[in-house]
């Protein structure tokens, strides 16, 4: 609750100035080209902000030429896995070969190939970016049968080795044992022309020892969310996985959405998805509640030597390097998260990445009108995962992780995680102000800026004003110009709305003096600059996930095609996007959808 009563407290501040064919699984043959792999690994840094530009990753092999001249992979039956899996080679695996639910000690995976759908599969859309920036496949693959039985699970790589990940957690602050990959299969690695390692995993592929009571399949509805919030979510500019397609089937799969006791039938689907890795907290609590203690030794080890490339392995103290960095990297998303509105919906430590990545899309949702206790999953009758809450929860992963590396510390390391962990609350503070003077164009920081932000998100609470929009609009004001208060027309529907509250004119007085602190040559056009960078005008409303999901039940794939372009680009202007209404005032209806966690 501590950073939620300091979000309070900022706002009492207030107070005192206001008194293809699917079904047989096939295998892609013996005779597969070699990839290139002559090139350096490089771990990849979801936090390196400067990953957000457009980067080209390409490679070699029999291939055609894109726009800037590089190489990219023609054939689908040209491109393969890494040489050298790393998690199917580095961790014992489940001695049981049979897929059935089940109980699995002492071991991080266990094989598990992807169930064929019984239908023919249809390919909704494919992320061009994820394919040939990350993949090195050129757009042309996608025509072909082998790309789209490989995505859909109806194939696989004959040298790669599919695995379902074991993991444990705490699922509303309960620990719920034995959890694992219970819809997911993790394809194999594979290295790209910039020596990056990714894990390919499909998401709906069927049972695996970890589906518990479920089948294993995900539906188109919950797939489409998934899939186009992974692809937004990095072009945002938050640590996120990515998508690289979606495909349906007319496999029937029966899912009681809101848990009324009102099943209905709907269509499989599967996202295939990507990430550095798909380590969770999980992961590691898991091994640690069971007393596993030499394999969670192995995997901790596994994951600072891979993805924590700065810290030394041959440090006595490398766990705690490892929270702290775990801590500033979650930080960092937990803020990010806040400063565009987002709220994931289901916090629980199984879907908490240790590389701090926005995983495991379920029941998310993007503010519209500010209200902090927004709690986008229907099924969270407690509002434990509201997005006000999410950086105490952040707070209660995180100790969680601490406990979990418990085993590996002595007494005095022990102790010293706790101070470490201490530090959370002051790192997210000011990380969070810096997200927030960012949002209004301000440079370096002032005393008043805490009363600044408190005060506005405290008038758009009382006036519903729309979060996204009316960050945005504040950069189109014109005020370095004149003393006189600006005209807020109705192109600016979101400051209308939050021009009804009295403070407002008095807030925006200050905000021009505030303003003028940034130097002489502020201008207008320079403020406006700074905040359209980040401060979008396009999220992925539920109200649009929702159109899509509809024409895409009917065959109609084309709105979520669009949505995957228009997202690609949330800070530009964009016609198209204007004139579907996706930068206007939510429809009436859009206030009725509803979304959980049945998926």
């Amino acid at each position: 609750m501590m950073l939620i009563i300091w979000t309070l407290c900022l706002t009492l501040l207030i107070t005192c100035t206001a008194s293809n064919e699917g079904g047989d699984l096939h295998d892609l043959g013996d005779e597969q080209p070699n990839h290139d792999e002559n090139c350096n690994e490089q771990k990849i840094d979801p936090h390196d902000k400067t990953k957000y530009t457009d980067q080209k990753h390409r490679t070699g092999g029999s291939c055609s030429a894109d726009e800037d001249g590089t190489s990219l992979v023609a054939s689908f039956e040209d491109w393969k896995f890494a040489e050298k899996q790393l998690l199917a080679e580095s961790f014992p695996l489940d001695p049981e070969k049979d897929n059935f639910v089940r109980q699995v000690p002492n071991a991080v995976f266990s094989v598990v190939h992807p169930i064929p759908f019984e239908t023919p599969v249809k390919l909704v859309a494919v992320s061009q970016e994820v394919l040939t920036d990350i993949l090195d496949l050129d757009p042309n693959v996608t025509s072909g049968d082998f790309f789209l039985a490989f995505v859909s699970g109806n194939t696989f790589l004959q040298d790669s080795t599919p695995l379902a990940h074991r993991y444990g957690g705490h699922q509303f602050g309960s620990w719920s044992g034995q959890l694992g990959d219970g819809r997911a299969v993790t394809l194999g690695e594979y290295v790209n022309s910039e020596g990056e390692r990714w894990e390919l995993q499909l998401k709906g592929s069927g049972k695996t020892p970890y589906s518990r009571h479920g089948d294993g399949r995900a539906v188109l509805r919950s797939s489409v969310r998934e899939f186009l919030v992974s692809e937004a979510m990095y072009h945002l500019g938050i640590p996120t996985t990515r998508a690289l397609s979606l495909v349906v089937s007319n496999d029937p799969v029966w899912r009681d959405q809101f848990y009324d006791g009102h099943p209905k039938q709907e269509r499989g689907a599967v996202v295939l998805r990507l990430a550095p890795s798909w380590f969770r907290i999980g992961s590691l609590e898991i091994l640690a509640t069971n007393g596993e203690i030499d394999l969670l030794r192995k995997l901790t080890d596994f994951i600072i030597k891979n993805y924590f490339p700065d810290i030394d392995m041959d440090d006595k103290d490398r766990y705690l390097a490892f929270l702290t960095e775990v801590i500033t990297q979650t930080v960092d998303m937990i803020v990010s998260w806040m400063a565009i509105g987002f709220a994931h919906g289901v916090m629980n430590t199984d879907n908490f990445s240790i590389l701090s990545l926005t995983i495991d899309y379920g029941p998310f949702g993007f503010l519209d009108g500010y209200k902090p206790s927004f709690v986008p999953n229907t099924s969270d009758d407690e509002g434990r995962y509201s997005y006000e809450k999410q950086p105490d929860i952040a707070y209660y992963n995180l100790d969680k992780l601490r406990e979990a590396l418990g085993p590996l510390l002595d007494e005095e390391q022990q102790k010293q995680a706790k101070t470490i962990l201490s530090g959370y609350t002051e790192k997210y503070k000011v990380e969070f102000m810096d997200a927030f003077r960012d949002k209004l164009g301000l440079y370096i920081e002032e005393p008043e800026d805490e009363y600044m932000v408190a005060v506005l998100l405290q008038m758009m609470q009382e006036t519903e004003a729309d979060f996204t929009m009316t960050f945005r609009q504040l950069g189109d004001l014109p005020l370095m110009g004149s003393a006189d208060p600006p005209i807020i027309d109705d192109s600016l529907w979101a400051l209308k709305q939050l021009n009804t509250h009295r403070m407002f004119p008095h807030w925006l007085k200050l905000y021009r003096q505030r303003l003028q602190k940034n130097g002489d040559d502020e201008t207008d056009e320079g403020r406006q600059q700074r905040t359209k960078g980040v401060n979008p005008k396009y999220i992925l409303r539920n109200w649009m996930a929702q159109q899509a999901i509809e024409k895409a039940e009917k065959d109609d794939f084309s709105q979520v095609q669009s949505l995957l372009q228009i997202l690609s680009r949330p800070f530009d202007d964009q016609p198209d996007a204007d004139e579907a209404g996706y930068a206007s005032e939510i429809p009436e209806w859009a206030k009725d959808v509803r979304v959980s966690c049945s998926s």
